[in-house]
């Protein structure tokens, strides 16, 4: 089965990625984690995402579209990436996501990735 693990994280742990005295602590994890995930097979892809600010944010309102820059204000923590894997079950899907970084400071959120619709 199929889960997405998405991972959040607070604007202090996602600027980590460029201050050039924590980015070796903070990348190092990742990698870390990411070979492990890699190494077991699990992984059928993934990717990280740019900073919040990078953000543009597009809603449809009475037939008009509405363009907003950067994430909203009142948003805690931010959403740093994700990865699809492919495990037995919600409980391998659980384990993976504990072993995260971003479960030690931030969230990761496990969803079932919805099968694509069969053919009529």
């Amino acid at each position: 089965m199929q889960y997405m693990l998405i991972f959040r994280e607070g604007a202090r742990e996602f600027d980590l990625r460029d201050d050039p005295a924590e980015a070796p602590a903070y990348w190092g994890a990742w990698m870390a984690y990411i070979g492990a995930l890699n190494q077991a097979g699990v992984v059928v892809n993934g990717a990280g995402l740019q900073p919040p600010r990078t953000t543009t944010i597009v809603k449809v309102r009475d037939g008009q579209r509405q363009i907003q820059d950067g994430p909203y204000p009142d948003t805690k923590e931010q959403l740093g990436g994700y990865f699809i894997v492919e495990v037995a079950d919600l409980d391998a899907a659980l384990s993976w996501a504990a072993r995260s970084p971003a479960a030690a400071y931030g969230s990761v959120e496990v969803r079932p990735v919805l099968p694509p619709p069969s053919a009529p």
